[in-house]
C-alpha cells in the first residue's frame, strides 16, 4: 500500500519508466496519424439534437445533457440571463497509481476529445460521463472501468466529488479518484502510459498539454496530511517557501476560510431560474450559433464530429465555445518562511453550493481590458513585469467534451502582501499550500480554476 510519502518521492522524481521525450514522441504521433473531422453545422443538421417546446436544446434519447436558460439573482437584483448545460449525472475522472521501481506511477492517458485544440491531450485513467460508462451512446465501455467501479478492492487514495465550470455548467460535479492497485498485475493499453507525478507536472509547463481532467484530480493529493519529520527538504530540490507552505507546520488555518465562506451562505441570497432559451432577450440564433447581442464570454455552436480511436467515431452535438481567453491568477506571498496564496470568494451563476473560493484574479476574456484599469489590475501588471516574480505562467485548455477550443492562461505570481491591504477582507484570505490541500478533501469548497492552478505548482 502507498503512503503520502511515495506521492512525494514521485513528485520530485522526473525519471520514470518512461521518459518525457518517449511521451512527447507518442503524442506527436497520435496527432499525426489519428483523423479527426470537426465541422460547425446548422442545429437543424445536428443529428438527435433539437429546440424543444419548452426552449431546451437536448437530444432524442433525453440523455448526456441538455441546454437551457438560467436567469441569476444575488440579493434580488437580476444580474444575468444566459444559456447553462444541464448534466446532472456524475462521471468519473480517474487515475490508477502502482509502484513500479519503487517509485509511483500513474496511468494516464493519451485522449481526444472532440473541443480540444489540439487533438490530443495528456488524461487521466479513465475519463467518462455516467452515460458513457452505462454505454447509452451505444459504443464500447471505457478502458479500466471496472477497476473504479470495484474501488473497494483496492487502496482508495483520493475520492471526491468536485464541481467543474461553474460558470458553463449548473451544479455539475465529477468524481475525482485515485486508487492504488498495489502489486497488481495490469495490461497498459496502446492509448496509456506510466508517468511520475514529476513528469505530469513538468508537462504542465507546455502549453495545452496536460488537461483539465488530470489537474483537477492531482489537485485532491492529500499532501496535508504527510509527516513532515521523514523528508529533509534539502533533498529535493523544491523551494523552501513552497516546502514549508506544506509541510512546516503544524497548525491548518482553515477556521477563518469556512467563516467567510459560510458568512457568504448565510447572508446572500441567491436564486437561479431555469427558463426557455426563447426568453433570453439578449440572445438570438444567428448564421447558426446561438450568441449574445453584446459582447459576452461565450457562445453556443453545433458541431458534426468525426474521431478515431474514441468508444463511438462520429456523432454530433453543441459545445460552448468561447470568444476570448480567460485569465486565472493566483498571488503567492512569503509569510515568515513560507508562502502564503490569496483566494477569493466567488459565486458563479451554476455553482453547486452558491460560493467556493477561486484564485485571487478570475477574469473571463472580455473582462480583461476593463480589469487592466483598476488598482488590482494595476499591481498584477507590474509584478508581471518582474520576470523573477512569476512562478507559473502557461496556457492550458479547459475540458474538450463541452467546450470547444476553450483555453485560459495560468499564472502564479508572487507580490508583497502589504501592497493588497485594500481588498475587501470579507472576500479575500491568505492560505498555505497545506490549508488549500487540505480544504480541497471537502467537496465544493475549492473551485476548478484554483484546483488547476494549485495543480501546475511544483515549487
Amino acid at each position: 500500500m502507498v503512503n503520502i510519502n511515495d506521492f512525494f518521492t514521485s513528485l520530485i522524481s522526473y525519471n520514470g519508466i518512461n521518459s518525457l521525450e518517449k511521451i512527447e514522441e507518442i503524442i506527436a504521433e497520435k496527432n499525426k496519424n489519428i483523423k479527426v473531422n470537426i465541422h460547425k453545422i446548422p442545429l437543424e443538421k445536428c443529428t438527435n439534437w433539437f429546440l424543444d417546446e419548452t426552449g431546451t436544446i437536448r437530444n432524442t434519447s433525453n440523455s448526456f445533457f441538455q441546454i437551457k436558460g438560467l436567469a441569476y439573482s444575488l440579493n434580488d437584483n437580476i444580474c444575468l440571463k444566459q444559456p447553462i448545460i444541464i448534466q446532472n449525472e456524475i462521471g468519473y475522472l480517474g487515475i490508477i497509481v502502482k509502484k513500479i521501481n519503487g517509485v509511483l506511477h500513474f496511468l494516464m492517458q493519451a485522449k481526444i476529445e472532440p473541443g480540444n485544440i489540439n487533438k490530443v491531450q495528456i488524461s487521466p485513467t479513465i475519463q467518462a460521463t455516467k452515460s458513457n460508462f452505462e454505454q447509452k451512446h451505444g459504443g464500447k465501455k471505457p478502458a479500466y472501468l471496472d477497476y473504479f467501479l470495484n474501488s473497494y478492492k483496492y487502496n482508495i487514495v483520493v475520492d471526491q466529488i468536485q464541481s467543474e465550470q461553474s460558470s458553463r455548467f449548473l451544479g455539475k460535479r465529477n468524481r475525482n479518484i485515485i486508487i492504488d492497485i498495489g502489486d497488481c498485475d495490469i495490461e497498459v493499453l496502446n492509448s496509456h502510459f506510466w508517468l511520475t507525478l514529476g513528469q505530469i507536472k513538468k508537462l504542465m509547463d507546455v502549453d495545452n498539454l496536460v488537461n483539465m481532467d488530470t489537474r483537477t484530480v492531482l489537485s485532491c493529493i492529500p499532501f496535508w496530511n504527510f509527516k513532515n519529520e521523514t523528508i529533509l527538504n534539502e533533498t529535493n530540490n523544491i523551494d523552501s517557501y513552497f516546502y514549508n507552505s506544506i509541510f512546516n507546520n503544524d497548525q491548518i488555518e482553515y477556521v477563518e476560510a469556512f467563516r467567510k465562506l459560510n458568512d457568504f451562505k448565510m447572508f446572500n441570497s441567491i436564486k437561479r431560474d431555469l427558463i426557455s432559451l426563447k426568453k433570453l432577450d439578449n440572445w438570438e440564433y444567428i448564421n447558426n450559433e446561438f450568441i449574445c447581442k453584446e459582447p459576452y464570454n461565450f457562445k453556443v455552436i453545433f458541431c458534426n464530429l468525426n474521431i478515431e480511436g474514441r468508444e463511438v467515431k462520429h456523432w454530433c452535438q453543441p459545445l460552448f465555445e468561447a470568444t476570448e481567453k480567460a485569465l486565472f491568477v493566483l498571488f503567492c506571498a512569503k509569510f515568515g518562511n513560507k508562502y502564503k496564496y490569496l483566494v477569493k470568494l466567488t459565486s458563479e451563476v451554476g455553482s453547486f453550493d452558491t460560493v467556493e473560493y477561486g484564485p485571487t484574479i478570475q477574469l473571463e476574456g472580455n473582462k480583461i481590458l476593463e480589469f487592466s484599469n483598476t488598482k488590482l489590475g494595476q499591481i498584477y501588471s507590474k509584478n508581471l513585469a518582474i520576470k523573477e516574480n512569476i512562478k507559473n505562467d502557461v496556457i492550458l485548455s479547459e475540458e474538450g467534451g463541452r467546450f470547444y477550443h476553450e483555453e485560459n492562461r495560468n499564472i502564479v505570481l508572487e507580490v508583497d502582501c502589504k501592497e493588497l491591504e485594500f481588498l475587501n477582507q470579507n472576500e479575500y484570505v491568505w492560505l498555505d499550500y497545506k490549508t488549500l490541500n487540505f480544504l480541497v478533501q471537502f467537496n465544493n469548497v475549492l473551485n476548478i480554476q484554483l484546483r488547476n492552478l494549485l495543480s501546475i505548482i511544483r515549487g
